[in-house]
C-alpha cells in the first residue's frame, strides 16, 4: 500500500470517528431534550438539595397507583430523579399498589357511578399493614374521597392538591394561577378550598376550555402523547392570551401533556412534581 493510501485510510477513520461523535452528541442533546424538561426541579428545592448533604430516614413509602397507570408511572420516575441518592441503598423503600380495578374518581362525584372510596382506603390501610410509615397517592381528584376519611389513617398523607397550590403560592404568590383539571376536580370545588386556604388566586378555564383539558387527559390516557401535547399548547396559549400567569396542571395526566406540548416548564405547576418534592422532604434529612 503506498503512503497516499495509507493517509486515505487514517483520514477514512478519522472521519468514520468523528461522525461517530457528532451521533454521541446528536443522541446526548435529544435525551437531555427530552428529560430535563420532565424532572426539572422547583429551583429552590433544586439548590436547597444541592447545597445540603442529605440522607434517607428510614422512613417507608406507600404509593397507590393505577389512577391512571402512565401517571403513577411518571409520579415514580420523577420522585426517583429528585431523591438525593448515589446508589440503589441511599433511596428509599417504596410500596405501591397498582390498583387499576378502582372506580372512576370523576363520574363518582356527579353520581353516576360505583364510589372509589371503600377501595381506596382498602388500598391505603393495606400498605400502612405493610409497613409504609408516609404515603401517597398521584391522582388529584381520588383526594375529594380521600379527604373523608384521612383522619382514620394510621400514618400521615401528603395531600397531591394540597402540596402544588403550596407550589403555585410560591410561584406565583400574587397573580394566582390558572387550574386545569378534570372536570370532577372542579365541580367538587377542592382545589378552590386548599387554594383559599393557603391564599392562591385561582382561574378557572370555561366549559369549552375544560372540554380541551379534559381531552388531554383521554389522550394521554390512551398513550396518545404528541395529540395530548398539541391540544395543550393550544388550550395554554388562548389561556395566556387571556392572562399571563403560571399554568397549574391539577390531574396528573396534565403534566405528560403539558411536557409534550413543549411549552416552557417554569410557566407550569405540576401536580406529579409538587407531589414527588414532598415526599423527598418527608423521606430525607439533613446531615448533622
Amino acid at each position: 500500500m503506498s503512503p497516499c493510501g495509507g493517509a486515505g485510510n487514517g483520514f477514512l477513520h478519522m472521519a468514520i470517528a468523528w461522525q461517530y461523535l457528532q451521533i454521541i452528541g446528536w443522541c446526548a442533546k435529544i435525551i437531555r431534550n427530552l428529560l430535563i424538561p420532565q424532572v426539572m426541579l422547583n429551583r429552590k428545592e433544586e439548590v436547597y438539595m444541592s447545597e445540603m448533604k442529605m440522607k434517607k430516614n428510614g422512613k417507608k413509602l406507600g404509593v397507590v397507583g393505577g389512577l391512571g397507570p402512565a401517571a403513577a408511572a411518571e409520579f415514580l420516575r420523577q420522585f426517583t430523579m429528585r431523591c438525593p441518592a448515589s446508589c440503589d441503598q441511599e433511596h428509599p423503600v417504596v410500596y405501591m399498589i397498582g390498583d387499576c380495578d378502582i372506580p372512576d374518581r370523576g363520574t363518582a362525584i356527579f353520581g353516576k357511578g360505583e364510589s372509589p372510596l371503600p377501595k381506596l382506603k382498602a388500598d391505603l390501610l393495606q400498605l400502612c399493614d405493610m409497613g409504609a410509615d408516609v404515603l401517597a397517592v398521584p391522582c388529584n381528584t381520588a383526594h375529594f374521597f380521600i379527604d373523608q376519611f384521612a383522619d382514620e389513617l394510621p400514618v400521615p398523607l401528603l395531600h397531591i392538591v394540597d402540596e402544588t397550590v403550596k407550589a403555585a403560592k410560591e410561584l406565583s404568590p400574587e397573580k394566582g394561577a390558572w387550574m386545569l383539571s378534570t372536570k370532577g376536580t372542579r365541580a367538587c370545588g377542592l382545589y378552590q378550598k386548599y387554594a383559599e386556604k393557603r391564599g392562591l388566586t385561582l382561574y378557572i378555564p370555561n366549559e369549552e376550555q375544560s372540554d380541551k383539558s379534559q381531552e388531554v387527559i383521554n389522550c394521554v390516557k390512551a398513550n396518545q402523547l404528541a395529540k395530548a401535547g398539541a391540544i395543550m399548547k393550544e388550550l395554554v396559549e388562548e389561556l395566556w392570551a387571556e392572562r399571563d400567569i403560571p399554568v397549574m396542571t391539577a390531574c396528573t395526566e396534565l403534566p405528560l401533556g403539558y411536557d409534550a406540548s413543549g411549552l416552557p416548564q417554569e410557566r407550569s405547576v405540576s401536580s406529579i412534581g409538587a407531589l414527588a418534592d414532598a415526599c423527598v422532604r418527608a423521606l430525607y434529612e439533613e446531615v448533622k
